[in-house]
């Protein structure tokens, strides 16, 4: 073997272990053949166990099916591009993949990498509950008023999200991370002021106000409702409260009726009906 050959072995190599995407080489058996450091640290299983076990016995019960209809696909010679699924790590937390996987149908392999897109996901979900937040403020305005706004907006948010226009920075995504978990600490305050937000986080009100509308597109107040209906809908899933007061309390509203009113025009459900049931409402951690 030439020296050009072997360094472009190494080369290949080492971009397959330093890689912060999944890389994969699974058989047509369904099984992992090979897999890069990404994939172990993601899921939380060791190589063995990674290897032993059927691929589909990682992914979420709910995409199962989904997933092994495209694996059909994959062996009958077509190419999967973007296909989102979920996968549960050995620790029980949901973790949301996007795949592209190429066939290589002589060998009967699948040379597969995927992107994990939790912040994605939790975008869309931001979006999807601004959206029916915002119905009554539209409704106070007249009709191309609404629309104007309203599309600016969709498209100010939904544009990291399409992975068309700005994607989100590295910087941007920690920050509003760091402003969510600001919120969360706080969440039982009503009175949650941006002044309170703003001292946390070391900026002014007027900073505060910007940087949150220069990356999602609307206002630290709409996005602490968000939060808010995020942590309740968390809180019932775990199956511990059995009263509309106490997800009440959790989410900071001061009114149970009106709290309960719109959860059930944002997640299309009674809070009293779920209580004593469980709730499953995904959530991209």
């Amino acid at each position: 073997m030439d020296a050009v050959t072997l360094d472009t072995l190494f080369d290949l190599e080492y971009f397959f272990d330093l890689s912060p995407d999944l890389l994969c080489i699974a058989g047509y058996d369904g099984y992992f053949k090979k897999i890069n450091p990404a994939v172990p640290k993601t899921l939380g299983y060791t190589y063995q166990e990674l290897f032993a076990s059927p691929i589909n016995s990682f992914v979420h019960p709910d995409d199962q099916e989904v997933t092994s209809k495209n694996r059909q696909r994959i062996r009958e010679d077509q190419p999967l591009i973007n296909f989102e699924n979920r996968y549960i790590t050995k620790g029980g937390e949901t973790v949301w993949l996007s795949w592209t996987s190429m066939p290589i149908k002589r060998d009967k392999m699948v040379f597969a990498i995927a992107k994990i897109i939790n912040h994605k996901k939790k975008l869309e979900e931001y979006l999807r509950i601004w959206t029916i937040l915002d119905a009554d403020d539209r409704e106070k305005r007249s009709f191309n008023e609404s629309v104007s706004i309203h599309e600016s907006k969709a498209l100010k948010i939904a544009a990291p999200i399409s992975g068309t226009g700005n994607e989100l920075l590295p910087a941007d995504q920690i920050w509003i991370n760091d402003f969510e978990a600001t919120i969360k600490k706080h969440i039982g305050k009503i009175e949650l002021t941006n002044n309170l937000l703003s001292i946390e986080l070391i900026i002014s009100e007027r900073q505060l106000f910007r940087r949150v509308k220069s990356i999602l597109g609307i206002t630290p107040n709409k996005f602490v409702q968000i939060i808010r209906f995020k942590l309740a809908s968390e809180a019932i899933a775990t199956g511990k409260y059995s009263t509309l007061a106490e997800i009440t309390s959790i989410a900071g509203f001061d009114t149970p009726a009106y709290f309960n009113k719109l959860f059930k025009e944002v997640y299309g459900i009674n809070v009293l009906d779920v209580l004593n049931k469980g709730f499953q409402a995904d959530s991209p951690a």
